[in-house]
């Protein structure tokens, strides 16, 4: 089964480019969602990032639920507590991802699968795609867009970025590379270009 990765950093464009993706036909498996789920109630890393973090996770409407935000706010601060995050999280949304690309693969074997994620090579897994396409725009077009997206302050901006890899080293690693700098035309025509290299994989991968 060829399934691929689709990263790129914070406010890079990577969601643009997947909801492009979508309209030609991939079928995307957003990392995002997934660890919006793992991470809820009953959620299979629930518990334990309440046992690490503790209450001031939660939200404060004490529904139970943990917010986001705080919980970013404290590990963007801390590598060593992003890092504790990732080790809690990562391995149950790669669980997720597989079973729905497989899923997404016994419907449909010729479909193009992409799993929309932020972290790909962060969290070691880029062996586990076939092709990996980065998405990135322009530094400093990197930090307007996360600063108009999470209304934060550019020092704020500057860390969550910071605590990411560094967009000369994704784009390095990258199979195909897509930069979403300029107009929403180039950026879909650049889209389509990968798309249809990547219909060909599936298809070679299916008849090999």
């Amino acid at each position: 089964m060829a399934y691929f990765g689709l990263t790129g950093g914070i406010a890079s464009g990577k969601s643009t480019a997947a909801r492009v993706f979508a309209e030609l036909g991939a079928k995307i498996i957003d990392a995002d969602r997934l660890g919006h789920e793992v991470i809820g109630w009953r959620g299979e890393a629930y518990e334990e990032l309440l046992r690490e973090f503790g209450a001031a996770i939660l939200d404060a409407s004490h529904s139970g639920e943990i917010d986001r935000d705080r919980l970013g706010r404290i590990v963007f601060r801390d590598p060593e507590k992003l890092r504790r995050l990732n080790a809690i999280v990562h391995p149950a949304i790669i669980a997720r991802t597989e079973q729905l690309a497989a899923e997404h693969h016994a419907r449909d074997p010729q479909a193009v699968i992409l799993v929309d994620a932020a972290l790909i090579f962060e969290a070691g897994i880029g062996g586990r795609f076939q092709k990996v396409i980065v998405v990135w725009c322009r530094p400093e077009l990197q930090l307007e867009r996360l600063m108009a997206k999470a209304g934060i302050t550019r020092k704020e901006a500057e860390r969550r970025i910071a605590a990411q890899m560094p967009v000369e080293e994704k784009r390095r690693r990258a199979d195909f590379l897509i930069d979403s700098s300029g107009s929403l035309e180039s950026t879909h025509a650049q889209v389509e270009s990968v798309y249809g290299k990547l219909r060909q994989l599936v298809v070679n991968s299916n008849t090999a």
